[in-house]
């Protein structure tokens, strides 16, 4: 199983992105995804998580709001639409999946099976 995390870059403060991570192999329904984001010096951050059908979401605080976790079961792709960025959303991003049930699941980064690589995002003010 391979995840793909894209759409990082840098953009002002007050801007959005939207970072994409594509899954390959094994069984997208049945992943609950969720992106996490690590700044320098700082632990990984939870940032938004999904369920494996889409009916339940978790945000974590500094992002309620402003992010939006999305996914395309058809195109084995989560999404996460990011508004009104500020300079303190700057990490790497990551996405990851796991299969156990909780919301501890999917608030906890060693709760998750598989990460991707990351995609960096900058924030200037």
């Amino acid at each position: 199983v391979q995840l793909q995390a894209s759409g990082g870059g840098p953009v002002q403060a007050g801007g959005s992105l939207r970072l994409s991570c594509a899954v390959s192999g094994g069984t997208f329904t049945t992943y609950n995804m969720g992106w996490f984001r690590q700044a320098p010096g700082k632990e990984r951050e939870f940032v938004a998580a999904m369920s494996h059908y889409g009916g339940s979401t978790y945000y974590g605080d500094s992002v309620k709001g402003r992010f939006t976790i999305s996914r395309d079961n058809a195109a084995n792709t989560v999404y996460l639409q990011m508004n009104s960025l500020r300079p303190e959303d700057t990490a790497v991003y990551f996405c990851a999946y796991h299969y156990c049930s909780g919301y501890g699941c999917y608030v906890q980064p060693e709760r998750y099976d598989y990460w991707g690589q990351g995609t960096l995002v900058t924030v200037s003010s």
